[in-house]
């Protein structure tokens, strides 16, 4: 996280007013909700992580156990039964 001077950012009358609440901490201020990306989406391990669960249930849905799975993807048998039986 980089750290911003409020008064190098801040119009100095909205400084006075944060003022009136908290002086000398650190505050975060958050993005908007519509500024939010799901966990991996910039790196693209989202991308590769919902391909790898597409299969998974796939081969699931073709006949293999929980355990092969899990073995094969190196995932406990509990991660691989939340995969295939999400739905969607």
């Amino acid at each position: 996280m980089k750290y911003v001077k409020a008064e190098s950012v801040l119009p100095p009358s909205l400084l006075v007013e944060i003022q009136k609440y908290i002086q000398g901490e650190t505050l975060y201020i958050p993005k908007p909700k519509v500024k939010h990306r799901k966990w991996g989406s910039r790196s693209g391990s989202r991308k590769e992580i919902d391909e790898r669960n597409v299969e998974i249930k796939e081969t699931f849905l073709n006949g293999k156990t929980i355990q092969e799975l899990a073995e094969h993807h190196y995932l406990s048998t509990e991660t691989i039964k939340k995969i295939v039986y999400r739905k969607r």
